[in-house]
């Protein structure tokens, strides 16, 4: 079988699989307890029974379940996703910002973590058995085991509260937000030019400064709490790939130890790794739910745990539909790269 039938073969799979999780996605909470009109009347909003009648209506709760699978497929597939029981706003117009934020976050945390990780374990196999290697092992181990919001909440008390270095909430300081209110935008950005009537800008200094320090702990946070496992997890790989013919046959022929390391063993040893980083990205949109609770970080995590407490159900489902399409898209994208990694490895 060649690439383009691999392709081909994995893209008609992959559609089934979504058509699955769609169907599934949208059978379980079908069958989640409790009324999500509760909200509702529990917020006061209800007064009477017209008032119930016409919220039922609205988000189409009186129509039966094949009508409210045919527009919950509608929703799904337009990236639509309908409106939310919670605020009664359309899903799509929440997204943007809280994604943008989950995306910041969870990819400059999974980033230094695979970076610092599998340095770590290179070196610590490289080491196997010296003080480097047990420090880096055991460091690993405690940050890998200890809790996310133990985590968080230990950098709070030492970063905000005594040394009041960084801020403890939020993406950008609290004064932001009155020129968000009156001008709809953040402080001075540089501006590039039009196209096509859009402005086109880059955020200033001032700006990049002050996302900067408020992602600054719970990337912290996140980083300690993921870095371990990929060490861990490169150090088990390389030990394993250190003690091959063709490592002994680089040495014999003089190569650096930075190239063997490098360029021969870790190559070799990255498969396991390429499957652990694609689930990684497949979920970054789940964010980080507790950490981002401990730093009251408006993402995709802090969103996911507001809908759960308010049984707001399109959230969830349109949250869990897009982490499969990502998941999905990790595993298609892992698969093709074990055969650039591994030239052993053929699309059969």
């Amino acid at each position: 079988m060649g690439l383009r039938t691999f392709i081909l073969k994995r893209s008609l799979f992959s559609v089934f699989l979504i058509f699955f999780v769609l169907t599934l996605n949208f059978i379980i909470f079908q069958l989640m307890p409790g009324d999500p009109i509760q909200v509702f009347a529990g917020s006061n909003r209800i007064r009477n029974e017209e008032m119930r009648n016409d919220i039922i209506r609205r988000f189409g709760l009186d129509k039966s379940v094949t009508e409210r699978f045919g527009l919950y497929l509608i929703n799904m597939l337009t990236f639509n996703f309908g409106a939310s029981y919670r605020t009664g706003d359309y899903i799509i117009k929440e997204v943007g910002d809280r994604l943008f934020n989950t995306f910041v976050l969870m990819g400059t945390a999974e980033i230094l973590a695979i970076v610092i990780g599998v340095t770590l374990g290179v070196i610590a196999a490289h080491k196997r058995g010296g003080i480097f290697d047990n420090l880096s092992v055991l460091g690993s181990l405690t940050t890998y085991s200890l809790p996310s919001f133990w985590i968080g909440m230990v950098l709070l008390l030492v970063f905000y509260f005594d040394l009041r270095w960084f801020p403890n909430a939020n993406t950008y300081p609290p004064q932001w937000a009155i020129i968000y209110q009156s001008t709809g935008g953040l402080p001075p950005k540089i501006i590039l030019g039009d196209l096509l009537g859009v402005q086109i800008a880059l955020p200033s200094l001032i700006e990049i400064q002050g996302r900067l320090l408020h992602l600054f702990l719970p990337a912290l946070t996140l980083t300690l709490f993921s870095y371990g496992g990929y060490a861990l997890l490169t150090r088990a790989t390389m030990l394993e790939t250190l003690s091959e013919d063709y490592i002994l046959t680089a040495k014999a022929k003089g190569l650096g130890e930075r190239a063997i390391l490098f360029k021969h063993a870790l190559k070799n040893a990255s498969l396991p790794l390429i499957t652990s980083v694609a689930l990684t990205f497949g979920f970054i949109l789940s964010g980080a739910i507790i950490t981002e609770q401990v730093f009251t970080y408006p993402g995709l995590g802090q969103w996911t745990w507001a809908a759960i407490s308010f049984n707001d159900y399109p959230v969830l489902q349109s949250i869990f539909y897009l982490i499969a399409l990502c998941v999905i898209a990790a595993n298609f994208i892992a698969d093709l790269l074990y055969g650039i990694v591994d030239p052993r490895i053929k699309y059969g």
